[in-house]
């Protein structure tokens, strides 16, 4: 059997985002957690198209071969949080991943194989991660569509090198993600958002002073902020602040932001998650503490948060590799084919969710 090694390019840019307190987002109430597939509309290629797949002469996983033959059955495997306080990404990939397999169904299937997903919740917890690929290898999984996100792909990835499995992680931007020989991402890694981030704040003049808010405990949200402060170095603003917070203390950031307001911020960058972002919006409205804020994909999905009062995220910016208001055919089409199977806006995670089974397809 010929093997066949992934390897992704990403082509895109990424692209600043102004959230509005109108637009719309998923949320943690949509989408479903079944471990089959569904059927919906055909369409003939990825929306994103920032994504390619080659197929070099190096052998890699025997989970990439066209095993079964025509009339088989090619079993994907995704694993994300389709519940808990990152649903949001989790429950987006796994939908736009699902859009992506009835599409190739209908056209015939991954080398006239019929493609399966079968979807597990990690909740989030690098520990369940683990327990949702043992799930998955028991049920004969041939390649991994996760994890969503970075702790939980890093920790599955220790698994999939030993077992020799393809692992292709649609969102997870830490570039320990990607370090076993098996393992490929579709995303832009932590070091270009951070280094982007930098750049971008300074080449358009945005802040003369920034404060910054993130999460030590986290390796997403510590290595965007460690490549962020590198450049910093080399930009016109200047860090006034670093204030960090860990998982067992993230619900009062009321001395991080007081330092910042203290020190004359006049922007307060976020290489945060969504639930965490929502709290800060909130305690720095209430303590009367006007500053812009920005941050990066983590905060996509900050206007699905239950009972967030979207006009906190007014002249909020973040950096996405995903626009959906783009006119292009194919993401108008992914678009429309997402809003009328799940009733709302995809968002960047639903897009790399789509990408990433096309990916596989095409290396296949």
């Amino acid at each position: 059997m010929k093997k066949k090694m992934l390897s992704l390019v990403l082509a895109g840019a990424m692209t600043a985002a102004l959230l509005t307190g109108c637009g719309d987002s998923a949320n943690t109430n949509s989408g479903s957690t079944a471990d089959g597939a569904t059927t919906t509309e055909a369409t003939d290629d990825a929306a994103a198209d920032d994504a390619a797949a080659e197929t070099p002469d190096a052998e890699s996983s025997d989970a990439a071969q066209t095993t079964g033959g025509e009339g088989g059955t090619f079993k994907i495997g995704g694993i994300g949080p389709l519940t808990g306080g990152a649903a949001v990404y989790g429950i987006a990939a796994m939908n736009g991943s699902q859009i992506a397999v009835d599409e190739i169904n209908a056209a015939g299937g991954i080398n006239g194989m019929t493609v399966e997903l079968n979807f597990q919740d990690d909740e989030l917890d690098s520990e369940k991660s683990i327990n949702a690929y043992n799930t998955l290898k028991d049920w004969g999984v041939q390649v991994i569509d996760g994890c969503v996100t970075s702790a939980c792909s890093i920790a599955v990835s220790a698994k999939t090198v030993e077992d020799n499995i393809f692992q292709i992680t649609p969102s997870g931007s830490a570039v320990e993600c990607v370090a076993n020989p098996n393992a490929f991402r579709i995303c832009f890694s932590d070091p270009n958002q951070g280094i982007a981030s930098a750049q971008y704040i300074g080449e358009h003049g945005i802040a003369t002073k920034v404060a910054v808010i993130y999460d030590s405990s986290d390796v997403y949200s510590s290595g965007i902020y460690e490549k962020f402060a590198g450049e910093a170095a080399n930009q016109s603003f200047e860090i006034v602040t670093a204030g960090a917070f860990t998982a067992d203390n993230k619900t009062d950031f009321s001395v991080q932001l007081q330092q910042a307001k203290d020190a004359g911020a006049d922007l307060v960058f976020l290489p945060i998650y969504y639930n965490e972002a929502a709290l800060i919006l909130k305690q720095a409205s209430d303590m009367g503490f006007d500053v812009a804020f920005f941050g990066c994909d983590g905060l996509d999905g900050i206007l699905g948060v239950e009972n967030f009062d979207e006009s906190l995220a007014e002249g909020v910016m973040l950096l996405t590799p995903f626009a959906a208001d783009a006119t292009d055919d194919l993401t108008v089409k992914f678009v429309t084919t997402y809003n009328e199977k799940f009733g709302e806006t995809p968002n960047q995670f639903a897009a790399d969710g789509y990408d990433t089974i096309y990916t596989i397809k095409a290396a296949a």
